[in-house]
Formats: C-alpha cells, structure tokens, sequence
C-alpha cells in the first residue's frame, strides 16, 4: 500500500500537478522531489548564412533535498572555431601611425562540432504557498562554466560560450491549468585570451584578450495545460503550450592585444539588448517522458550570437527508487 502511495505522490509531483510549469527554456522554482534522478538531452539550431549553427547538451538533474535540485551540463557546439578570426583584429594606417581595431568577423564560416565543457546549476525553494490546485513558489539559483571558447561578441553565455559564474531569482505561480514564471539573474563572465605568430611561421606572438560584458537576464513565461481536460489514469498523456520571452542587457565587452586596449568598432563586441520570443509545445507521456519543441525568433533588438530563427528540441526522463523513497 505505501509503494503506491509513493508513485501516486511521485506522478503528480513531477508531472499533473505542474505540468504545465514545465517551461522549455526557463526553469520554474518547484524543484526536483528528494532522490530523484533526471536527465535531459536538448539543442538548438539556426542557419548562418549556408551554414547550420548546432548546439546539442545533455544535463543530469537530481534531488539533493526537497528544496534543493543540482543540474550537471555538457554541451557540444560548431559555433566557434578553436582560436579567434583571423579577421577578428585589423587596422588602418593615419600618417605614420598603425591603429589596430576589432570589427565584424565573417559569418557562415564552417567549424567542427566539439565538446565546449560543463556547466554547473543548483536551485533552491525557499518560499512555498501551496493550496488546493494553485500554488506559489521563489527560489534562488546559481551557475559556474568552465566553457572557454573562442567567442568573439560581447555576450556571455555560460552554458556554450563563456566561463564564468552568475545566479538570480526565480518565482513561479500556478492556478488550475495556467502558470506563469518570472526570472531575472545575473551573468559574470570570465576573459577568453590567446597567443598567435605575428605572422605565419613566426617565433614572436601577440595576445588578444575580450572580456565579455557582464549581463542582466530577465525571462517571463506562460503555460497551460491543454489535455487532458481531467485525468482517468497514470498513462494519459499531457499536452502543453508555452509562450517564453527571453530577455537581456549587458554591456560592451574590452578587447586588448598586447595589454592595450582597443576601439571596438563592430556591433557584436558593443553593449546591447534584446528580447525574444519562443512559442512551444510539449508532450508528456506515459508520465514521465517529456518531449519539448519551441521555434523563437527576436521581437526588440538582435542578439549577435546567433541568427533566427532558432530551433530548439529537447527530450526528458526522471528516475527513481522506490526503496529509497520510502
């Protein structure tokens, strides 16, 4: 009796209740139930130019407690090369003086798929109302990457891109079949820097250094459970719609050769700000597997790292003990 009581509790908890917070892009502030396993394969994809920019990451998420879930991230990416443009950096003669200056690098060049690193995330629920088919729940998060690529605009990201670490605060409310999620965090990257030959064959090296700007993220996103209307049993499948605006500002990034700084004169290495919109699907089945698509496309301002629109696709899996959990 107790065992199936257990899986009613681990049913509804990761799944019926809050179905419909199971946000594609945006993490809610219920966390993962103690002991239990997950794991997540996702990517996206966007054309620049002739060539296909992927992104493909699997990430193990686990229940540390009832209140604190830790994620574990690797991705794979052919979004950079393994150094910097070699167009990254040129100049401009005024009299006898060279000046040196970052500008817009070529796009749709072709590089090879290869891993970036991992990425580290842990959340935790420190506020919980919950009531007959409605709740409401905040939670704090924090990241650390170790992903160093050769990344030439100005915005971090932790995940494919940049090292770094960063955190934020995440409130979630839910109400019958709607809820809606509201994010705001903060990103503080570290510097990418790298020797090159002065020139081929060359025994003498010059350093280029970016230090990305540091960023502020705010995401809001909606969902709703479309089906079932009501449920008959453990195997009927959910389906779920979401709309996600991602957002973010950050700020110019400091690009150096030699220790001397330079004028960036090109809009991917600027500050800036954007907001995007990624409209979604979900399927649930069986209980426990989730499977996501969200087509997202910019709506104010442009992101430089990528080009739209941009595909993501994601699957999803729990598991768990019942000797454990009871």
């Amino acid at each position: 009796m107790r065992i199936i009581f257990v899986i009613i509790f681990i049913f509804f908890d990761l799944n019926i209740s809050k179905a419909q917070e199971l946000f594609i892009h945006n993490e809610s502030a219920s966390s993962i139930p103690k002991r239990v396993l997950g794991v997540r394969l996702f990517g996206n994809s966007f054309n620049e130019i002739n060539v296909l920019r992927n992104m493909f990451a699997v990430r193990w998420m686990y229940g540390v407690t009832p209140k604190l879930s830790l994620y574990i991230s690797s991705s794979f990416s052919n979004h950079h090369g393994l150094s910097l443009p070699d167009d990254l950096i040129t100049h401009k003669h005024i009299g006898s003086q060279t000046i040196y200056y970052p500008q817009q690098s070529q796009k749709g060049v072709t590089y090879p798929l290869r891993f970036n690193g991992f990425h580290l995330y842990t959340k935790y629920r420190f506020l919980t109302f919950d009531d007959a088919n409605e709740h409401f729940r905040v939670a704090v998060f924090g990241q650390w990457s170790n992903v160093s690529n050769a990344h030439d605009e100005a915005e971090p990201n932790l995940l494919d891109d940049t090292r770094g670490f960063g955190g934020g605060l995440i409130a979630t409310y839910l109400k019958k079949r709607f809820a809606v999620s509201f994010t705001t965090g903060f990103t503080l990257p570290n510097e990418y820097s790298e020797d090159k030959p002065l020139f081929s064959g060359s025994a003498a090296t010059t350093n280029t250094t970016i230090e990305y700007g540091r960023s502020l993220e705010y995401n809001l996103s909606f969902g709703y459970l479309l089906y079932p209307k009501k449920y008959s049993n453990y195997e009927q499948a959910n389906w779920n719609i979401y709309l996600e605006f991602n957002g973010k500002s950050y700020e110019s990034a400091v690009v150096s050769q030699d220790g001397s700084n330079l004028d960036v004169q090109t809009n991917g290495l600027t500050n800036g700000h954007y907001i995007e919109i990624h409209p979604g699907i979900q399927k649930v089945i069986s209980s426990n597997l989730r499977i996501d698509l969200s087509v997202g496309t910019n709506i104010l301002n442009t992101s430089y790292a990528r080009l739209y629109p941009i595909v993501m696709v994601s699957i999803q899996r729990y598991f768990y003990s019942l000797k454990k959990l009871n």
